[in-house]
């Protein structure tokens, strides 16, 4: 899948790691890098690196947060916000690639058993020291 959104996002010059967080950004804004990282359960080195990505191809921007300056506020800009559209329907277009002879049903199971394993994977407070 990664690289059919990879083919399907070069266009708009968004590698497949970074479309997660334009998605989670354009469904929540604003939203510190803090919550976002939190939100999608991916490290912060892994988020900083997205984001910066991003806001130099000019789809996001960061603003002090008013309420504790020690975080930034990040927000779509103007070409954030209009590229979201057209990354949503390439993803739509991947995932009807990977839908091909599954029943809803089973699709639907699936994706719930995959964020299972992953929130899984993701408790720090379960993990061996």
């Amino acid at each position: 899948m990664q690289i059919l959104i990879t083919a399907e996002l070069a266009p708009y010059r968004i590698g497949s790691g970074q479309y997660i967080f334009l998605m989670a950004i354009a469904s929540q804004q604003p939203i510190t890098q803090k919550a976002l990282s939190e939100k999608l359960l991916i490290d912060k080195t892994t988020t900083a690196k997205a984001i910066a990505k991003l806001e130099a191809e000019g789809y996001v921007r960061r603003e002090v947060d008013p309420a504790d300056n020690r975080y930034q506020l990040l927000y779509l800009t103007e070409s954030g916000r209009d590229v979201v559209p057209k990354v949503q329907e390439a993803l739509d277009r991947v995932k009807s690639r990977t839908r091909k002879g599954i029943a809803d049903e089973e699709y639907d199971l699936l994706i719930n058993s995959l964020k299972i394993v992953l929130r899984n994977l993701s408790r720090q407070d379960e993990m061996p020291k």
